[in-house]
């Protein structure tokens, strides 16, 4: 915090505030909350429904008028207005919450080495790998992140958004509640991305070298976190993965005493790079170095935007696994046939029908034939609509699309 927020900003987020506290307070979001952790037990009652807009929310976004003038005021208005805008545009099962929550001021010394980028000249266009890792050498450039907690910045935060909101809203400070690891963009974050396919068969011990660096680093950096007491409970609406929410009645363990341990969260991690890799690769310069990052954590989950319908036999060894990304590009067939119930389907719906014409026919037909497998299959669905880079400047389609999705979930649940 770095603003004194003025009397109208103060004025403009309480009241925000307020609208939140009585939309999370409708029955129906105890009932969500109560559904999800039923659903995360794999014990669902119907398949369940999220969207986030991600790219999409600057052209939902377009028509706002910040009524804040401060830039740290606008934030917390953003995020006050978007829950908002949640409720009352998109029938999802994402429950809103009475709460506020900031971070802690966390910081750490980098990996020694930074990605650098070459950019589009269009403001939405790609960028492109700009590589620093030319050699086997340049590892030795690398280090392990140290990591740093200012608690007077942490206190000071805490008290100044009590204060704003405490009689409205459960004002709540985390340190580190999403885990999750990504070695494999972090090797090509700094490789390049064809440079780094290359090497699987050119030179596999760069790779390997890099893996194994990459695994201790991100190992010490959870430590840090576990030994400064950084770590924050995670059975909640946390962020689950590459999709989901986290309500559990599973976690913490039942000999929690106050104090996170590994055991207690959900942790991640994901490969979308090696989407075409095959899965002897995939399991080589990836999942054996990811696998016993997971171990300790009590419940973990896999996979972003790659498609595992031919990996799902190494997905199945990861330790604690409970959640299991079905991208778009998924056979949804074969991969209901594999998990059935073991695990949470985190279905991604595809992205791409929120641009061009808006086919609703086409949508209906698609949702359906998910839904039909994985009842076939007794699977524990969940649908995401997520990775929306743009909704053509149409917001209305995330309307129209839940309302889609929520009318065949109650159709399939026989409501």
């Amino acid at each position: 915090m770095t603003d004194e927020f003025s009397a109208a900003d103060r004025k403009v987020l309480r009241d925000l505030a307020k609208r939140v506290a009585e939309v999370a307070a409708l029955p129906v979001m105890a009932e969500r909350r109560r559904l999800w952790k039923k659903f995360n037990a794999l014990l669902p009652e119907r398949a369940m429904i999220l969207v986030f807009p991600e790219g999409s929310w600057r052209e939902i976004k377009a028509d706002w008028q910040p009524q804040c003038e401060g830039q740290e005021a606008r934030a917390a208005e953003d995020g006050l207005r978007t829950t908002l805008w949640t409720h009352e545009h998109m029938d999802t099962d994402v429950p809103a919450e009475p709460e506020f929550w900031i971070g802690k001021a966390i910081t750490d010394t980098g990996w020694g080495l930074q990605p650098q980028w070459i950019y589009s000249r269009e403001e939405t266009g790609a960028r492109k790998f700009d590589p620093v890792l030319h050699s086997a050498a340049d590892l030795k450039k690398l280090h392990f992140p140290e990591v740093s907690h200012d608690a007077a910045a942490s206190a000071k935060n805490l008290e100044f958004f009590t204060e704003l909101f405490g009689d409205i809203l459960s004002v709540h400070q985390a340190g580190i509640k999403f885990v999750g690891f990504h070695l494999i963009q972090q090797y090509t974050f700094l490789r390049g991305l064809e440079q780094a396919m290359v090497d699987m068969y050119e030179c596999p011990e760069l790779i390997h070298e890099a893996m194994r660096f990459f695994q201790e680093g991100n190992r010490r950096l959870v430590q840090q976190y576990l030994d400064q007491g950084l770590l924050d409970l995670n059975n909640d609406g946390t962020y689950n993965n590459s999709g989901g929410v986290s309500y559990s009645d599973e976690l913490p363990q039942k000999d929690f005493a106050g104090k996170v341990r590994f055991k207690d969260l959900w942790a991640c991690a994901e490969t979308q790079e090696f989407a075409l890799v095959s899965p002897q690769m995939h399991e080589e310069f990836a999942l054996q170095y990811e696998k016993p990052l997971l171990e300790p954590f009590g419940l973990t989950g896999y996979g972003c935007c790659e498609d595992l319908t031919n990996k799902l036999d190494y997905v199945f060894k990861i330790p604690h696994l409970r959640r299991i990304s079905i991208s778009p590009f998924a056979d949804v067939d074969r991969c209901a046939a594999g998990l059935k119930g073991d695990y949470v389907f985190s279905w991604k719906a595809h992205p791409a029908h929120m641009v061009g014409q808006f086919k609703s026919d086409m949508i209906r037909q698609y949702i359906r034939h998910t839904l039909e497998v994985c009842r076939d299959n007794g699977c524990v669905l969940e649908m995401i609509l997520k990775d929306t880079h743009s909704c053509a400047g149409h917001p209305e389609r995330f309307t129209q699309w839940t309302k889609i999705a929520r009318e065949l979930v109650n159709e399939f649940a026989g409501k």
